[in-house]
């Protein structure tokens, strides 16, 4: 049974009263269960960069292809940047709009953050080399999944970030068991 487990604010496992995050031991599919998911709001840009660290540490021991969604501005790419500081990453971050693929190489992991914004589909993805990028054992963090469905569903864990009052919600859900191991790890991280 998860207890609730209380950060900044945001609860963790099932709360009562004013919690703002859920975490659900759920069976696993292969059970005929529902997928692990994760709920939270992110009251603002220091909660969001927070959440991202520690899917940066989660990340070294659980390397997984992770998609970002959410509307211009959600916050994808302060996820990812947060992610990428928890690493050892001290250079500028942006959303790689233009150059689509930024690889970022650490002692313990590799990973690759790509942006589809500009892409027309699944097929200008694999011209990039990106079943390489899946197969190298990196960790792949893919913004605008969907303009690239057909990889987007290959996605060990799926994470939307939307707008909600002046903060955000974030929703993760995780598919096999390197997306659980993911999310697992990634709850244990947030402090």
């Amino acid at each position: 049974s998860w207890s609730g487990r209380r950060f900044g604010g945001i609860c963790f496992g099932i709360c009562h009263g004013a919690g703002d995050a859920r975490v659900g031991p759920f069976p696993n599919p292969a059970h005929g269960g529902q997928p692990m998911a994760l709920t939270m709001d992110l009251p603002d840009e220091s909660a969001t960069l927070e959440v991202g660290a520690a899917l940066g540490r989660a990340l070294v021991a659980h390397p997984a292809f992770v998609t970002l969604a959410g509307d211009l501005g959600a916050g994808k790419t302060t996820l990812v940047r947060a992610a990428l500081r928890a690493l050892g990453y001290s250079g500028a971050v942006r959303s790689p709009t233009y150059t689509l693929i930024e690889s970022y190489s650490f002692a313990s992991l590799t990973v690759h953050h790509l942006d589809c914004y500009r892409l027309g589909g699944d097929d200008e993805l694999d011209a990039l080399g990106f079943r390489d990028l899946l197969e190298s054992g990196a960790s792949v963090l893919l913004e605008w999944p969907e303009r690239v469905p057909e990889k987007a569903r290959q996605a060990d864990l799926r994470v939307t970030l939307t707008y909600s009052g002046h903060g955000r919600r974030l929703e993760a859900l995780a598919k096999g068991a390197r997306g659980e191991a993911l999310l697992l790890a990634w709850t244990a991280e947030i402090r």
